[in-house]
């Protein structure tokens, strides 16, 4: 074979969402894409705000000297500094613009940062459910990735999580809020992950870093407000991108802030900017950088996700499902009516419902749906659920 057994391997585990994509495809080819529900992807449907295309035209419009060419690996420093006013009101701590690196979005963070803190068979500790490809990053640098459980909530299962901890832990991934299920983790439960981290790197000797993966800031619902980790945990990075609450998934831009505090923090920041480099990103793409600058603190109508998710909630309470409402993302990831989450997932699709099954998350015996879809494709699946429950064994 030419191709690598591990990557055969990872094309297997990962196959789930790209599963349901194909799938939807063959769906709607045969009965129109108005009459399939398709859930299964994470890929924002809303336009960006008015002011992305007002300074991307205008960017565009120039001509200057120098305006595609290379620019210092971690970013522009306008931009780092603009982004780092932004950060400073959302983490409640000053940082400055040598504290942020721009990155290909949180996916290129995250990898940046993985290449900057990791040894071979060192360990990150990932919570289920999770953001399938976490695993895949953390080997491609040459890590270990360790799942531990959260609660029945989904929020931090902290005695799971010191269980989970050795002489070989070097990081934590989390997600808030969270993909799949919407949930934030509140600042007490941070200050408490913040304390055993510090605690048990003094037992080992060594410091256990905090990776926060925070794409969904921005989308929350019911007044919920996502808390600040540096002001939780010292040894802290926080990860994002603009996919999400700008709308701006191609174009593939974001950054890493660290915590100002943090240790070995002019070899992390140099470790990072080389990684930046030789990962083969070498830099974010200069045109977004210079859009997004003046964009800090913008988000698409975040409304338009609260109203979809009454809908859903809605829908899904009606048809008979039970789940617990997401607090931020667009996501719900409801409890299987059936032990196999993929033989529900499967049935769902023969009223042309496209989920994706929780084993693709980590977490079997849930599903998930995505909201990020037009009003009209979620009102109109409402009489596709009831009979597909109606339909189970025993209703």
């Amino acid at each position: 074979m030419g191709i690598s057994t591990k990557m055969t391997d990872f094309a297997n585990r990962s196959s789930w969402i790209r599963k349901m994509f194909e799938e939807g495809g063959k769906l709607k080819a045969e009965f129109g894409a108005e009459n399939v529900f398709d859930f299964s992807l994470g890929n924002p449907d809303l336009p960006p705000p008015p002011a992305f295309d007002e300074n991307l035209q205008k960017l565009v419009a120039e001509h200057g000297p120098g305006s595609h060419c290379y620019m210092p690996n971690g970013g522009y420093p306008f931009v780092r500094e603009a982004v780092a006013a932004q950060i400073s009101k959302e983490q409640e701590i000053t940082l400055s613009g040598d504290e942020i690196l721009m990155t290909c979005g949180a996916a290129g963070g995250l990898n940046v940062v993985l290449k900057s803190i990791l040894n071979p068979g060192e360990e990150v500790i990932i919570l289920a459910p999770f953001f399938v490809e976490y695993n895949f990053y953390i080997d491609n640098q040459g890590g270990v990735g360790k799942i531990v459980n959260t609660s029945e909530d989904f929020s931090l299962d902290l005695g799971a999580i010191e269980e989970a901890i050795t002489a070989k832990t070097k990081a934590i991934i989390i997600n808030s809020p969270n993909n799949p299920t919407g949930q934030i983790y509140p600042a007490q439960d941070l200050a408490a992950l913040g304390d055993l981290l510090t605690r048990c790197g003094q037992k080992f000797g060594s410091s256990i870093f905090l990776l926060s993966d925070e794409p969904y800031r921005k989308i929350i619902f019911d007044n919920n407000q996502v808390p600040s980790i540096f002001k939780a945990y010292r040894d802290s990075f926080v990860v994002s991108s603009y996919s999400k609450d700008l709308s701006l998934p191609g174009e593939r831009i974001g950054y890493i802030a660290i915590h100002p505090e943090i240790s070995d923090k002019a070899d992390l920041l140099s470790a990072m900017t080389l990684a930046n480099r030789i990962l083969g990103f070498v830099n974010a793409p200069a045109l977004m950088q210079r859009v997004v600058a003046s964009l800090q603190g913008m988000t698409v109508d975040t409304e338009i996700y609260t109203r979809r998710r009454e809908i859903f909630c809605k829908i899904l309470e009606d048809a008979g499902l039970e789940f617990m409402a997401p607090k931020g993302a667009f996501y719900i990831f409801p409890k299987s009516p059936l032990e196999d989450d993929a033989e529900f997932v499967a049935h769902l699709q023969k009223y042309k419902i496209l989920a994706v099954p929780g084993r693709g998350f980590g977490m079997p015996g849930y599903f998930r749906l995505a909201f990020c879809v037009e009003d009209g494709v979620i009102s109109r699946s409402a009489q596709a659920f009831k009979e597909a429950m109606a339909a189970l064994p025993g209703r």
